[in-house]
């Protein structure tokens, strides 16, 4: 028995002994402790039930490829160039770009874990398997780079999109690509551009999506973070209903940023901008710049209001000052 035909085994949530996994396997209960134990080395939280054997703390999902191809519609389902789902891999968006010419638009390639995950600027991103979604998304564009200005931005607006499908609300953009809730970071985006200046040029759009967070992995996360879970009362949507919205709402406003550019996506980011209003400390190369967050322009760039006027960022870390 392989560490995710295991975990498949303990989606449900139900106490199972070890002599019935090692039984059904066909294995000895030392080598069933051994799968349990590699899966909590990755952060699976498996429980030790006494006498009853292992059990997860909540039932979850395996991701299955057909459960999200049926959730999705006719249309999305059709524009697909590839739905792939790895148990490992260092990143999915590392997989993409390795296929360079020979991926199809709209290649999407999900896993329920990476060795390598990594969010901006080369950051690591905690990839526990079976609780979360770690996807990534290859869109080309015929223009060049200059046209893709605040894609970043608009893909945040595409994530709410798919989390108000769900019916969830709550969640906020942060400039430029973190999805956040009261208590911390719910989502993560990254995306990396190849090609031509001129164009033709591709888009890779890596998203984290936290949907079950244990207390070790926010202690290891070194900021606060946020889950799904928690802002449904414990109660997340199935991981592959989820995964289906984001492909959807992914399909859909990718190619509408093709054809109406950043502009059909201003008024929903404003809506949701959490750094409108608040003091803010931007960092960069030259300096630490403070200010009070004054919405972004029609490029996706943010507005600074400081005592020398107002200022626009392009690309900087930006921390919320404390009052």
């Amino acid at each position: 028995m392989q560490p995710h035909q295991l975990l498949a085994v303990l989606a449900s949530g139900e106490a199972l002994s070890g002599s019935r996994l090692a039984a059904e396997a066909g294995i000895t209960r030392a080598a069933i402790w051994k799968q349990i134990e590699a899966l909590r080395q990755r952060g699976v939280p498996i429980e030790s039930a006494g006498a009853a054997g292992y059990r997860l703390p909540w039932p979850t999902q395996m991701l299955e490829e057909q459960a999200i191809r049926t959730a999705l519609p006719q249309a999305v389902a059709r524009r697909l160039g590839a739905l792939e789902i790895h148990w490992e891999i260092d990143s999915t968006s590392s997989e993409l770009q390795r296929r360079g010419s020979g991926a199809f638009d709209f290649s999407i390639v999900m896993a329920e874990t990476q060795t390598a995950g990594r969010g901006r600027r080369g950051r690591r991103w905690l990839s526990p398997p079976g609780m979360n979604i770690y996807l990534s998304c290859l869109k080309r564009f015929e223009a060049g780079f200059a046209s893709l200005s605040g894609l970043s931005l608009a893909i945040g607006v595409i994530v709410l999109r798919a989390l108000h499908a769900l019916g969830i609300d709550g969640a906020r953009l942060k400039w430029p690509n973190d999805v956040l809730a009261d208590s911390g970071k719910l989502a993560g985006i990254l995306v990396e551009l190849s090609g031509e200046y001129q164009g033709p040029c591709a888009a890779v759009v890596g998203i984290g999506l936290n949907v079950r967070l244990t207390d070790a992995l926010r202690e290891q996360a070194g900021q606060p973070i946020c889950d799904l879970a928690t802002l449904t009362q414990g109660m997340p949507p199935d991981r592959n209903r989820a995964a289906a919205a984001l492909v959807t709402s992914l399909v859909e406003g990718l190619a509408q940023f093709e054809r109406d550019g950043f502009a059909a996506f201003v008024e929903e980011y404003a809506q949701y901008d959490a750094l409108r209003g608040v003091p803010l400390r931007v960092s960069s190369a030259s300096g630490d710049l403070d200010g009070v967050g004054a919405g972004i322009d029609a490029r996706g760039a943010l507005q600074l209001q400081t005592a020398a006027g107002l200022c626009g960022i392009d690309s900087a870390d930006v921390t919320v000052r404390r009052a």
